[in-house]
């Protein structure tokens, strides 16, 4: 009777201290995350041949993200809704031709209330004969590393100036400008951007 005992408490002991150690090691694993927790596992696709998604064709290797799902996380085998994603991102060293611009990612705002996207363009893959007068402003001015825009169609992330309502930021770096000129470089932006083909 006395070793039924024994080994009851054994196994309640090491049950005990598996679970203490998996909660000390996963507490131990938000160290350093200034939330307090893990970033979400959104889900996401890479692809395996080329697709037209949201009106942009991308490569094979594309990194499709989309928005936290509660069954879903981390690699899928398929492709998600289409209406969920948040994120084309493209292989290193790959980009797509958005309006004469080398962009490498999209990111949808995470703002619901205002439809539109970040365009991410990678200025040392542009080729002089794909340049257009949107795209060289671009690149001359503080807009090198991100431009917001917001759009009608939030199932067009594509160069389509029809669609596109407004340019809204061009960065950091446009904030040091005042008002009157960061208004004046968006417009001129904007401007060339529905004049581009």
């Amino acid at each position: 009777m006395r070793r039924k005992i024994f080994i009851i408490i054994g196994i309640l002991v090491v049950v005990s201290l598996s679970t203490l150690g998996y909660v000390l090691v996963n507490q131990l694993s938000h160290l350093g995350n200034t939330t307090g927790g893990r970033a979400p596992d959104y889900p996401y696709f890479i692809l395996t041949d080329p697709i037209k998604i949201k009106k942009i064709v991308v490569p094979k290797g594309t990194k499709l993200t989309y928005e936290e799902h509660f069954y879903k996380a981390g690699q899928q085998t398929r492709l998600m809704n289409e209406k969920k994603l948040t994120r084309i991102e493209l292989p290193e060293g790959k980009t797509i031709d958005w309006g004469g611009v080398p962009v490498f990612m999209i990111i949808k705002f995470s703002n619901p209330e205002i439809p539109g996207f970040s365009v991410y363009p990678n200025f040392k893959q542009v080729s002089n004969y794909k340049k257009t007068k949107f795209s060289q402003l671009l690149e001359t001015s503080s807009c090198k590393n991100e431009i917001d825009f917001t759009i009608k169609n939030t199932d067009d992330w594509s160069f389509n100036g029809n669609n596109i309502t407004k340019v809204l930021d061009c960065g950091i770096k446009l904030l040091y400008y005042g008002e009157d000129e960061k208004h004046t470089k968006q417009e001129e932006l904007y401007k060339e951007l529905k004049n581009a083909k």
